[in-house]
């Protein structure tokens, strides 16, 4: 059964921006792995009472179970919630233990049996056709170290290769996701696989602006930039320089104005999804904040527009002129300092040398 959603048709990517859009314009959306001890319909008119415009679906044990029974009735049945809510979908399937309850995120394309992996990714791409989802969104994995590099790649690019077909028979876009620590951690990884695979249509890129912040070589906005044409989902969250950690928005060093400005810019269309996966212990607080922030963060971006992706010093001192207005949501998550405002916007701004990025779960280097 096919649910389309009311914005667009099944399986289609959304339409860019019109001309003359700004970071106004850009439609928010809130991430379910960051409501993890909710059920998936509360969690649901959670987001929606607080007006977000969609919603990033991680298939999970208690969210969409992709391998319990009864998915066709329940799937129709989030269809017509969807609907009546108002909500847009993208499909996450970064669940960390539901394939296996012993490893995390384990079996990955990149095992010597990566079966259940791609049956996922298959069933994922099949809920996301009947569901209209704007995209489908997917990583490597970590490479086992029993795995050789070049097998590692060799069985990334053949297991992308079945995902391909399977979206591209049901009308999916897919959204391919560097991800820190991963075989493919950047946007670099993704551009070769891209082209490895034949630059198949379908394969677009979900870009974590955090992940921008933490490992690229780029300014965060220059990141947007640099993938317009091939971006089918954002991930939004505030993130350190060579840490991989999902922050609340103003408690790490991403100067968002302009990063809000550079996705109307490039005419993005599809949703901006907060992904704070480890907060949902605080859901509805965290939630309400973060839109908050947005909205406050995008009212500056509009008021300084036009923002050159680098950030000029003329965008500088236009983005501390609207700094007001980004300050109370800035309050509500801790309160940044003058001097600490600054320095995170000058971080973002900024060409870093690479990074060495290290996992807070472990202390352990990961890149």
């Amino acid at each position: 059964m096919t649910v389309p959603h009311p914005r667009q048709s099944p399986g289609s990517a959304p339409d860019a921006s019109p001309p003359g859009a700004d970071a106004t314009t850009l439609r928010l959306g809130y991430g379910t792995n960051g409501f993890a001890n909710h059920r998936l319909d509360d969690a649901l008119a959670v987001i929606a009472d607080l007006g977000y415009d969609g919603v990033a679906l991680t298939l999970d044990h208690d969210h969409l179970d992709p391998f319990a029974p009864g998915l066709t009735r329940r799937i129709a049945v989030l269809g017509r919630r969807l609907s009546a809510l108002g909500l847009g979908l993208v499909i996450e399937t970064g669940a960390r233990y539901l394939l296996d309850p012993w490893h995390k995120h384990a079996p990955t394309l990149l095992h010597d049996d990566p079966t259940r992996r791609i049956e996922f990714l298959r069933r994922a791409v099949r809920i996301g056709a009947d569901l209209g989802a704007e995209a489908v969104s997917f990583w490597a994995g970590v490479r086992p170290d029993e795995v050789a590099p070049q097998v590692a790649w060799d069985r990334l690019v053949a297991g992308c290769a079945t995902v391909v077909d399977a979206a591209d028979a049901a009308g999916v876009t897919l959204g391919f996701e560097p991800e820190p620590g991963m075989l493919v951690e950047d946007i670099a990884g993704w551009r070769r696989l891209r082209a490895a695979l034949g630059d198949p249509a379908p394969f677009g890129i979900t870009l974590d602006i955090g992940h921008c912040r933490c490992l690229e070589p780029w300014p965060v906005p220059q990141c947007v930039a640099e993938i317009a044409e091939h971006l089918v989902n954002v991930q939004i969250d505030d993130m350190r320089r060579g840490v991989h950690e999902h922050l609340e928005f103003g408690t790490g060093e991403i100067d968002f104005p302009p990063v809000l400005a550079a996705l109307a810019e490039a005419g993005y269309g599809g949703l901006v999804a907060v992904e704070l996966p480890r907060d949902s212990h605080a859901a509805p607080a965290v939630a309400a904040r973060s839109i908050e922030f947005l909205r406050a963060a995008a009212a500056a971006a509009a008021a300084a527009s036009p923002v050159e992706p680098a950030v000029s010093g003329g965008a500088r001192t236009a983005v501390g002129g609207a700094r007001t207005a980004v300050g109370g949501a800035r309050a509500a998550v801790g309160g940044d300092t003058e001097a600490e405002v600054a320095a995170g916007l000058l971080c973002s701004a900024s060409t870093d040398a690479p990074a060495t990025v290290r996992s807070p779960d472990t202390g352990r280097r990961v890149g």
